[in-house]
Order: structure tokens, then sequence, then C-alpha cells
């Protein structure tokens, strides 16, 4: 019944790197629309970087740009989240979530949530 799951995350060093996966069960997978949330404590949710259905277009969040990388394979139903240069403001639970819509989906209203993944970068 978890249609997205979650691996990758873990804890390390400040200035490593990280690479999240999010593995989707459901069929449609490719018609969906995907994004990379994450939460810090203290904080509001945010979108880290999101693709589109095909992979042609993506977007970051302004401050990541260049340092997160965001790929998906819609034969395998995989969605990545390539991080590098991390640092402590980088520590939080990331989610993968997905929606046929793109509006929808950066705006956190998505249809397919994984259940979070645990980055902790220290310094």
């Amino acid at each position: 019944q978890v249609q997205l799951v979650e691996s990758g995350g873990g804890l390390v060093q400040a200035g490593g790197s990280l690479r999240l996966s999010c593995a989707g069960s459901f069929d449609t997978f490719p018609d969906y629309n995907m994004g990379w949330f994450r939460q810090a404590p203290g904080k509001e949710r945010e979108l880290v970087a999101a693709i589109d259905w095909n992979g042609h277009n993506d977007y970051y969040k302004a401050s990541l740009k260049g340092r997160f990388f965001i790929s998906r394979d819609n034969v395998g139903k995989m969605v990545d989240l390539q991080m590098n240069s991390l640092t402590s403001e980088d520590t939080g639970i990331n989610y993968c979530a997905g929606d046929l819509n793109w509006g929808r989906m950066v705006d956190g209203l998505n249809k397919y949530w994984g259940q979070g993944n645990q980055v902790t970068v220290r310094s």
C-alpha cells in the first residue's frame, strides 16, 4: 500500500554528499510530476527540487541550485536527489512526493507521499 519509498539518507559530515532514491510502486508513475521536500526541526516543510513527468524540466530551491540535482527513471520508476556539499542547514526529514498536476505538486498537495527519510549533517 506504500506507493513511494525513500532510501539513501543517514548521517554525513559537513561537506559530504548523499544520494536519495525514491522507488515508486504504482504503474502510472511515468505520468506523475515528482518532487523532493524536506522539513528541518522547527521549520515548515519546503520544496527542495522537482521534475516533471517526462524529465524534461526541473526546479530547485534557489539556494540549492547547482548543489542539488534531481533525476528520474520512468522505466525503473525511480526519482533520485543527489545532494552535494552538505551543511547543517540540510538536516531534516526528506520526503518524495508526486502528483499529476505540477502546481499541486510544488504546493505540496500530492496524491502520493513517501514516509520520509532522515538526513543528518554533522558540522
